[in-house]
């Protein structure tokens, strides 16, 4: 399920840079033809990408495109509604993070599919680490049966751990019986997550660094 903008403003709404909706995304898109990269769109393409066109464009000149426009939330919406790699990281980038809120991480997060492991983390990184509700989404995130759920919800713990998060008793012990659960996963974008929040986790104190590699160590 994804929020249509053309349900509410239509595609001539205008962004608060003053263009028109479709006038934005026909200008990001020439943009995004001028910086393709066509040895690595034939790298996600042989990579099973579902996808239905990928510009192969590296991350450093999305940030550069998506910094010519205000953030916008018909503009994002818009965006992520395109089934292309490039125009749904845009998307994350342009979301006004003030109106992100729990809903539609929840609407976002669950339309990710298990080829859109980069774009989890981009989700992660730009609207979600500084949310009020980030660890309360990370947790149940993580005890979901959906592996990009779980995905989504591991690479959160480990943002909040780098940002110093302290977890509770309860919590931590939650967070140990989640991550010893899901870390012998084949999906490896969440294995590699879930062992990535473990060695942040351990870095919080000498107790959990010892809790950590027995727990690395048994898989």
């Amino acid at each position: 399920m994804t929020e249509d903008y053309n349900q509410q403003e239509g595609p001539t709404a205008n962004t608060p840079s003053g263009y028109p909706v479709d006038e934005a995304i026909q200008a990001i898109k020439t943009d995004l033809r001028a910086a393709m990269n066509g040895v690595a769109a034939k790298s996600f393409r042989q990579s099973g990408t579902a996808y239905r066109l990928v510009y192969g464009v590296e991350l450093p000149r999305l940030r550069s495109i998506a910094a010519e426009y205000k953030a916008d939330r018909r503009l994002a919406l818009a965006l992520w509604n395109d089934n292309i790699r490039e125009t749904r990281m845009l998307a994350v980038m342009l979301f006004p993070i003030e109106e992100f809120d729990a809903d539609m991480a929840d609407l976002w997060a669950e339309a990710l599919r298990r080829d859109e492991a980069e774009l989890a983390g981009l989700l992660v990184m730009d609207l979600l680490a500084a949310a009020p509700y980030a660890s309360e989404k990370a947790f149940r995130w993580m005890a979901d049966e959906r592996e990009v759920l779980q995905l989504c919800g591991f690479l959160l713990m480990t943002r909040l751990f780098m940002q110093g998060a302290e977890l509770s008793q309860t919590a931590e012990a939650e967070f140990l019986d989640q991550a010893t659960a899901t870390l012998p996963t084949d999906y490896l974008p969440l294995r590699k997550a879930v062992t990535n929040a473990l060695l942040r986790y351990g870095l919080t104190s000498p107790s959990a660094q010892n809790t950590t590699d027995k727990i690395l160590l048994c898989t």
